[in-house]
């Protein structure tokens, strides 16, 4: 059996570094949206037990990729002897704040729980999920979610559909190191609400990574040339700028420096497989 599905990167509309924890694990506060800018990947039932991926990724070395040990982990959980061929086509660029090895990750669980029919609840995806990495189960939950702890207590959220300018500089941030930065914020106040106005908020990682990758700060500026409250998202390197309206959206785009990427989006209501599980 092939199964074939989405994996869609996230925007986060704002993000707080509120402490630092002992074990040096950062608590964050952050607002993550889905966005149609995704991943596909190509999932193919095997005969033998072995776990495998089909094709190489740029960039991702085979002992690294989290796809792989998203299978492996599932696999455990749930006690079986399977296997499965695991093809990913990148669209999502690597190092770009969008959460694009995390939502790899989440989808195949998902497509998995299908595959093998294993019928686990989202709960228990979740579970699992965290022990990948802490964006992995916002994408498990299927909707944009407010995130706490260090981005695995999860609040579910209501987020209008925008039009969004993302701007896409041809750079790798190192999420690491970007936290182990020592001018990097750690004490944002904690918000006490959940109800969030347009352009609310920061992103406390930007100003480390505008500082050690200049392309960053040129796609923040060009994109404030038309939005004030353009922003990084994640760690970096892509930022974005949300509109009402499309045009205004390729305005933006218009207005990204030569030799720099960008792409008009449309955040999303719901992951395209928030219907695989329960």
């Amino acid at each position: 059996m092939v199964l074939t599905v989405a994996a869609p990167a996230k925007l986060n509309l704002f993000l707080h570094v509120t402490g630092r924890r002992a074990d040096g694990y950062h608590t964050l506060e952050s607002l993550f949206a889905l966005i149609d800018l995704a991943d596909t990947i190509e999932l193919v039932d095997r005969d033998d037990e072995a776990i495998i991926r089909a094709a190489d990724i740029p960039g991702v070395a085979e002992r690294d990729d989290l796809v792989l040990r998203a299978a492996h982990a599932l696999r455990a959980a749930a006690g079986l002897r399977r296997g499965v061929s695991i093809r990913v086509t990148k669209r999502i660029p690597l190092g770009a704040g969008l959460g694009g090895g995390s939502s790899d990750a989440a989808s195949v669980l998902l497509a998995l729980n299908r595959l093998w029919s294993l019928g686990m609840p989202r709960a228990e995806l979740a579970r699992i999920a965290a022990s990948l990495g802490a964006d992995v189960p916002f994408f498990i939950g299927g909707h944009a979610a407010l995130a706490r702890g260090i981005g695995e207590v999860l609040t579910q959220m209501s987020v209008p559909t925008r039009w969004v300018a993302l701007a896409m500089p041809d750079v790798h941030v190192p999420t690491a190191v970007i936290f182990a930065s020592r001018e990097l914020t750690r004490s944002t106040p904690s918000v006490k609400m959940n109800v969030f106005s347009e352009g609310y908020g920061h992103n406390d990682l930007e100003a480390v990574a505008v500082s050690r990758f200049p392309q960053v700060g040129l796609a923040v500026r060009a994109l404030r040339q038309v939005s004030p409250s353009a922003r990084m998202t994640g760690s970096g390197s892509c930022a974005f700028a949300t509109f009402d309206a499309q045009s205004d959206a390729e305005r933006a785009i218009a207005m990204l420096p030569p030799g720099m990427s960008g792409l008009v989006v449309r955040t999303l209501a719901r992951h395209p497989l928030a219907a695989f599980t329960t």
